[in-house]
């Protein structure tokens, strides 16, 4: 994803300490991935340095998962439109069927 390197550069701009973490962890998930998966080429996702982006401007962790979803928001009524245009089904692995009467406890509640 070319946002991911673009995210990178900035990550490294923003908090060179976090980033040199940040870098260190993706090299080594990435070779585990090789060792796991020989030969398919898996790429950082945007998420990754976006949290390190997050974090250098004090966004507290517990709001990383939040805010990542409402940047897909968008996609997902893009692919709620398409469907209910074409009514064919697009990625039912998206459709969430857990509970829904679930609260949300802050971590350092938890």
């Amino acid at each position: 994803d070319p946002r991911a390197e673009e995210l990178r550069e900035l990550a490294r701009l923003a908090d060179p300490q976090e980033f040199v973490l940040a870098r260190r962890v993706e090299e080594l998930a990435l070779a585990l991935l090789e060792e796991q998966k020989p030969g398919r080429r898996l790429y950082t996702n945007v998420e990754f340095y976006s949290a390190v982006l997050l974090s250098s401007v004090g966004l507290p962790g517990d709001l990383f998962t939040p805010t990542f979803a409402v940047s897909r928001v968008a996609g997902w009524t893009a692919h709620i439109l398409e469907q209910i245009g074409n009514n064919r089904l697009i990625r039912p692995e998206a459709d969430y069927i857990g509970p829904t009467d679930e609260h949300f406890v802050p971590l350092d509640a938890r």
